[in-house]
């Protein structure tokens, strides 16, 4: 089935062929009809399976449908509940993107911006709202969002907002909607906690539709692990990036720290960087992920912030410097790569000390990740390959001993 066949407004279905987007992926071609029935949703997909543009596509025709009718009340219309800043960003790029040859008005919301502009496009009327819950709860708070026309809700990467604490948040909402409504549920992965929410939230009737392969990691990404000591990561990312100099890579660390040492460490031996974390401000997360997109910066450092949701071009390659602290985080990190119709790679170093966390992975995709054997000679090999050495702690700290030594031996002379 292609999108021309949907029962979808003319100007979408010619949007999307000028996008190149044709034919459904699963998620979509499962979802989409039950969506512009109206029903309530449940859909679990893994990363990088198409889950946005499922929602959008149907949500912006209906909107459009009843804009045409004359029956749509001044409000907004749709809500989009998301974990991150950068993620509703994301989201509300693809509704920019779908509904560009619509009249349908989407926002991105979310703290960190400045309140009074984010203020002025609410007051202009707006009719999607994509929004973190902070930001959200705060303007509402002060008068400025009103939900009481809301047809559809959306909660997008739901497991990630249980982890991050938002459950109160999203039964929060519930409160303020009206109780007819279409609720719309999209998680990478399913459990209990999360089956829980989804039922106290959709109807008994909703559709649940679950693509989820044997391996959650997509058969487009080609990943494995090479065993490499925590201070040797460095040459070998420097190796890596010289040697794919026209690859776009995104480099994930566990802490924002870490994100920041990585960046000097490649500025010393010329390699430009960009990072991306927690400690940033929005207008320099925005500006980093938007060079990335663009091609101005090819190597982006981040912590997890990035590795749920975000869609990036033709990412090639993605390096996990270090393993994540939880095993389901790997698959959405190197998720990143080998979306849509293109293959991808991911590499991930790991040291002795994440060897445990290395067993969890593989418990967690149930099988194991493929190994790079490197010898003792080629690890010799990249370190001296290395552009840092005046910043080599090793050869460092070897001088100390060496001053050490020799101090020792003048004291004992005398």
């Amino acid at each position: 089935m292609k999108f021309h066949q949907y029962k979808i407004s003319k100007n979408i279905k010619e949007r999307l062929e000028e996008l190149n987007l044709n034919r459904p992926t699963d998620i979509q071609f499962k979802a989409i009809p039950h969506i512009l029935d109206n029903e309530d949703v449940l859909g679990i997909a893994q990363t990088g399976t198409g889950k946005t543009a499922a929602f959008v596509i149907p949500i912006l025709h209906r909107i459009q449908a009843r804009k045409f009718k004359n029956k749509l009340p001044e409000g907004i219309q749709c809500v989009v509940m998301v974990p991150t800043r950068e993620l509703a960003i994301q989201i509300a790029e693809v509704f920019d993107k779908i509904g560009a040859n619509t009249n349908i008005k989407t926002f991105a919301l979310f703290g960190g911006a400045e309140q009074e502009k984010q203020i002025s496009t609410l007051t202009k009327g707006i009719d999607v709202l994509v929004t973190t819950p902070g930001r959200m709860f705060d303007l509402r708070s002060q008068g400025h969002i009103n939900f009481k026309d809301v047809k559809t809700l959306v909660v997008d990467e739901a497991d990630h907002m249980l982890n991050l604490g938002f459950l109160k948040d999203i039964q929060d909402v519930i409160r303020y909607l009206p109780q007819k409504r279409q609720t719309l549920f999209f998680s990478a992965t399913i459990d209990a906690k999360i089956k829980k929410l989804a039922y106290s939230l959709i109807s008994s009737k909703a559709i649940r539709i679950q693509i989820s392969p044997k391996d959650p990691v997509s058969n487009k990404v080609e990943h494995s692990v090479m065993f490499v000591e925590m201070d040797d990561k460095r040459f070998f990312l420097e190796r890596i990036i010289k040697e794919n100099p026209d690859s776009k890579i995104i480099v994930f660390v566990r802490t924002k720290v870490r994100a920041e040492r990585v960046y000097k460490a490649m500025e010393r031996v010329g390699i430009l960087t960009e990072t991306l974390h927690g400690d940033k401000t929005q207008e320099e997360r925005t500006q980093a992920m938007a060079d990335f997109k663009s091609g101005d910066e090819r190597i982006l450092i981040a912590t997890d912030i990035s590795a749920r949701g975000i869609d990036v071009h033709k990412v090639d390659m993605v390096i996990n410097y270090d393993l994540p602290d939880v095993a389901e985080n790997y698959v959405h990190r190197i998720g990143r790569t080998g979306r849509g119709d293109h293959k991808g790679l991911a590499i991930s170093f790991c040291s002795t000390e994440e060897k445990e966390m290395l067993v969890e992975i593989e418990k967690y995709i149930t099988k194991d990740v493929q190994i790079i054997d490197i010898s003792k000679s080629e690890v010799e090999e990249t370190i001296n390959l290395g552009g840092d050495k005046v910043n080599d702690w090793k050869s460092v700290m070897g001088k100390i001993d060496d001053f050490d030594s020799e101090t020792k031996r003048r004291k004992k002379k005398k």
